[in-house]
């Protein structure tokens, strides 16, 4: 299947193209996100401010503010910058419990002229929630993203 056949992909590409807004486009994408999808408790986004990651915007309960590159699966994800999905938070060493009813979680890595900008982060009070294919979506999703954003 193609990206564009994908309709989360496609949603969330209609709704950022020509708009030169970073974080309203990621606001939307978030609530596009939170409402579209089964079984999460929160989705967002990070972005990196030097050698932290900052809380941008998201929807669910508040959330962690500042994470360092390295740490917790959304740190982690960005330092390496590679998809991260976690069958059990409570089993992955570092993990940062911001809300402690989140069981499993998909983390996505956002990027601007070939580098790390942010991370888009997906909770699940289900463990085992995300696929292999919940991966490819996403990360469809953060790919057409990257070629829209302003």
């Amino acid at each position: 299947m193609k990206t564009e056949d994908l309709p989360l992909v496609s949603a969330a590409r209609e709704l950022v193209r020509g708009v030169p807004h970073l974080i309203a486009d990621l606001a939307n994408v978030s609530a596009l996100i939170y409402c579209s999808v089964e079984n999460i408790n929160w989705a967002g986004f990070y972005l990196l401010r030097g050698e932290t990651l900052i809380l941008g915007p998201f929807q669910g309960k508040p959330a962690c503010i500042e994470i360092p590159l390295g740490r917790g699966v959304c740190g982690t994800a960005a330092l390496e910058d590679r998809v991260i999905r976690v069958g059990d938070v409570r089993s992955f060493a570092g993990h940062i419990a911001c809300d402690p009813d989140s069981r499993s979680e998909l983390v996505v890595p956002l990027h601007k002229d070939g580098k790390v900008f942010g991370v888009l982060d997906i909770d699940s009070p289900v463990p085992c929630r995300f696929s292999a294919e919940d991966e490819r979506l996403f990360s469809s999703l953060a790919a057409a993203l990257e070629e829209e954003m302003p």
